[in-house]
């Protein structure tokens, strides 16, 4: 049995400094307390997941603090700060540090697409028994999900993060390494205060 794991960004909800693109829209601490409701959305899928599968989860934070995390989300996870550097290298930091305990099936996952529910990450992980590569699409360009069975450096460098081809740069490095890909339903991420509404839809 492949020894799965999930491994999920996030931030510590501190006023002011999260989801800032939303400030101007929301302010501030509405814009905070998004990202906490966000990331205990995203854990409660990730629970009913665990009921199905086993899986180790590993949440890698930024802000805040270790006490804080745990404080807020409990002792349960295991809790890993976020490097210094660009997504790219923050991403391929965390697989390796993962796939370093002995896992065959890892996803890595944000907080920010409140679509992305129990049965997504069951299917994404039942691709990678067949594939090298599962991806989800997001509306943006990006991307809200990548599973991977072995790490491959090159999908993490020389990717323009944040802008809108950073789904279809990732795809085509892909296919230069010959992975088989699987695709994901197209989902939306809430970065930009024209994704609210995606919010509200999920409440």
């Amino acid at each position: 049995m492949n020894k799965k794991a999930v491994i999920i960004f996030t931030r510590y909800p501190e006023i002011g400094k999260t989801k800032t693109r939303l400030i101007p829209a929301i302010g501030a601490k509405k814009a905070a307390d998004l990202q906490r409701q966000m990331t205990e959305k995203t854990l409660l899928e990730i629970e009913k997941l665990n009921q199905l599968l086993d899986i180790k989860i590993n949440i890698y934070f930024s802000g805040g603090n270790l006490d804080l995390m745990k404080a807020w989300l409990g002792e349960k996870y295991h809790y890993y700060y976020q490097i210094d550097g660009d997504l790219g290298l923050k991403m391929y930091s965390a697989f390796q540090d993962t796939f370093s305990q002995n896992n065959q099936q890892i996803i890595i996952i944000g907080v920010d697409c409140p679509q992305l529910n129990y049965q997504i990450l069951k299917e994404a992980f039942m691709a990678l028994n067949n594939h090298d590569l599962v991806i989800g699409k997001a509306t943006d360009g990006g991307y809200y999900l990548l599973g991977l069975n072995q790490l491959k450096k090159d999908l993490f460098i020389n990717i323009n993060w944040g802008e809108s081809q950073v789904f279809s740069q990732t795809i085509i490095k892909s296919k230069n390494l010959n992975l088989n890909i699987y695709e994901l339903p197209i989902l939306t991420d809430i970065d930009r205060p024209e994704d609210l509404k995606f919010w509200h839809n999920e409440i």
